[in-house]
This record gives C-alpha cells, structure tokens and sequence, in this order.
C-alpha cells in the first residue's frame, strides 16, 4: 500500500513539474531559424520611410522576382527595354510572333475601337498619318505622325518589333503599357497588319489606272 501510494505521489510531482513548465511564459528560441523573414514577420507600413531596410537586415525592394509573372498576367514579353543606346533587344523583338494574329469579328471591331481610342489622334483613322494632332499640318502638333499604310518602314515592321515600340516606346512615341493591356496591345497590332494588307492589295490595282491618267 505504501509502495503504491509512493508511486502515485511521484507520478503526481513530475505531472505538476509537466504542467507548470508547459505553462511557463519564458519566452523559448530554436538556435537557429532557416528563413527568419518568414519565421518572424515585419509589419510593413505603405506610406512609411522604407530608404534604410538594408540597414534593419530586411530585404525588399517591392519589385516581382526576375522572371516570374502574376497569376492573372496574360502573353507575357519575355524582351527586357534595351538601355540607352543599346539596340540589342529592339532587333530581337523581330522574332516574337503575334499570340493574336487570328481575331474574330468581334474582337476586330474591339482592336479598331481601341485602335481609335489611343492611336488614331495621331494617326489618323485611316492609318496615314494624318490625326487631328496634326490635321493637315494646322494641328498643335508641327512633325506628321508615320503613316502607317505607306511608309516604307512601318509598312513591313514585324508583329513583335511593333509590339516593343509600344510596350517600351519609340523616338517621339510615348509607351502605351498603361493604357492598354498585353492582350490589348497584340490585338491593335493584328488590326493594323490587316489594315496594312489591305493597302497591299489596294495599291497594284490602282498603279494601272494611274498609268492610264498619266498617259492622257
């Protein structure tokens, strides 16, 4: 009897022993942490001053790991902007095919309507250049925007060239990466090759009849 009670009253001890150290409030750390960022979290305030994160041992520069793209991001780019004076990239961006070469109706009439919306100010409805920025040469704008239709250049500037020009801008032509999406800019870009297929088409049908003009 008294060897049992014995063990009872030494289990009972080392029970309290458990429960009193494992409700201690001693505050307990590994020796080392594999990812202390990520163990312990730094509140990050929007607004604040965040010029000395180095100093505090935090590493962030609110920018997307290279290389990666947002969940919803659509066609990414792959072609970086070329740095100042560096070609490198802008004749690159020859190769990268149009993901939307093929539109629908419905989709054309989108891509003339945002056509209309961000390009046609300066280059007119028709593509040629001549937009109410510069009317004729009364308009605010002195330099004639590039026609689109019949400029040497242009008129045979490949899908993915055309799409870094927008994506990044060109000599007097801001970028339009705010104002249009991926999606967007690839489908304005179909309707201008289709507008430029159709001058194609149009021009050796009309060299005849002004031959004959001429000739009177």
């Amino acid at each position: 009897m008294n060897r049992i009670m014995k063990n009872t009253s030494i289990i009972a001890c080392l029970t309290a022993v458990v429960l009193l150290a494992a409700c201690s409030d001693v505050k307990r750390k590994p020796g080392s942490i594999y990812m202390p960022d990520m163990a312990y979290s730094r509140a990050y305030e929007s607004y604040a001053d965040h010029s000395n994160l180095a100093e505090k041992g935090i590493n962030y520069t609110s920018m997307p790991v290279a290389g990666t793209i947002s969940r919803e991001e659509e066609m990414p780019f792959h072609i970086a902007k070329d740095a100042a004076g560096d070609t490198t990239n802008y004749t690159a961006s020859k190769l990268v095919k149009n993901p939307c070469d093929s539109l629908s109706t419905t989709q054309n009439e989108e891509a003339e309507r945002l056509y209309l919306v961000n390009c046609g100010i300066c280059h007119g409805s028709d593509l040629k250049g001549n937009g109410p920025i510069y009317k004729d040469g009364t308009g605010p704008y002195p330099a004639q925007p590039k026609n689109l239709i019949g400029d040497p250049i242009v008129s045979v500037m490949p899908d993915g060239q055309m799409f870094y020009s927008l994506t990044y801008g060109k000599n007097l032509m801001g970028s339009y990466a705010s104002q249009l999406s991926r999606k967007q800019r690839w489908m304005v870009i179909a309707y201008i090759k289709s507008k430029q297929q159709q001058g194609k088409k149009a021009a050796p049908a009309a060299a005849p009849v002004a031959a004959a003009t001429a000739a009177k």
